[in-house]
């Protein structure tokens, strides 16, 4: 069955491995981005099925447009893909405000505000998927990536509120969560904060990790695009994918120290209620 994908950011990276695997696969694709001329590739592979258009998820009115001209060139939306976004590397201490603000309005209202304008359309056809692309940081941090861990942290958080809103309708939330793969994101899509001194030991391996990864990253896009479109077309679509070795071992590997911790902590952390309620439940 023919569906309609609708991509942010997608001039590059992920955002343009699931354009051309959605055309592969004899899907519409409707592909966005800031600057309308880096789509222009994925726009030649089938202009006939394919609409490109200009849009900064930070913009209400581009957003609004963008959505309206998908849903009258292809009828409506199957598949809606919030990729754009970007990283900061640097302490949490030396983190401008300015720069948490403004990841945060492109990472998480940004993904929200294309998400609130796509959905009337959906909820009326009763059917489609919203997949919100998050990272193995959306679920675990790191010294040096606590800011951008908190726009997915915070991104994750809405979407598991959000497949439990949409599901009486029809619809389908996912959340992607993946490592490190062979994308320009730490090449042009990651910021350097500027250096405290203090933090040289603390979070010089991770600017260390940032700048030298890319390029040799293992994670394949066009493989990732794959699994994201088998995941969807099950019957059991997970809350969460985790794409990559290096993100199922990190999430697992969290997800058992905070499950150790939990527990290491119980008669502690029960012994809080007050008398009163623990003769009642007695």
């Amino acid at each position: 069955m023919t569906q309609t994908w609708f991509i942010t950011g997608a001039s590059s990276g992920f955002g343009a491995a699931f354009a051309r695997h959605a055309l592969s696969q004899g899907h519409n694709v409707v592909v966005t981005a800031r600057r309308l001329g880096k789509l222009q590739q994925i726009a030649a592979i089938a202009p006939g099925r394919v609409l490109a258009y200009a849009m900064d998820v930070t913009d209400p009115t581009q957003i609004t447009e963008a959505v309206k001209a998908a849903e009258d060139r292809f009828g409506g939306i199957d598949v809606l893909i919030n990729n754009a976004g970007y990283g900061i590397v640097g302490a949490v201490e030396e983190t401008p405000e300015a720069e948490l603000r403004a990841m945060m309005e492109t990472n998480f209202f940004g993904a929200v505000a294309v998400t609130q304008a796509a959905l009337p359309m959906m909820r009326k056809r009763r059917k489609g998927a919203i997949v919100m692309m998050s990272s193995l940081g959306g679920q675990l941090s790191f010294g040096g990536f606590g800011p951008y861990s908190a726009s997915k942290f915070a991104l994750e958080g809405m979407t598991e509120a959000l497949a439990q809103e949409i599901a009486p309708f029809g619809l389908k939330a996912m959340i992607v969560e993946p490592g490190a793969f062979r994308t320009e994101f730490a090449d042009t899509a990651l910021r350097h904060m500027p250096k405290i001194d203090a933090y040289a030991d603390i979070v010089g391996g991770t600017r260390d990790f940032a700048s030298g990864m890319h390029g040799t990253q293992a994670g394949d896009p066009s493989k990732a695009a794959a699994a994201l479109e088998t995941a969807l077309g099950s019957d059991t679509t997970p809350l969460r994918l985790a794409l990559g070795d290096d993100a199922v071992e990190a999430i697992r590997d969290h997800s058992e120290a905070l499950l150790a911790e939990l527990t290491k902590w119980e008669p502690v952390t029960r012994a809080v209620n007050h008398d009163d309620a623990v003769a009642d439940a007695a």
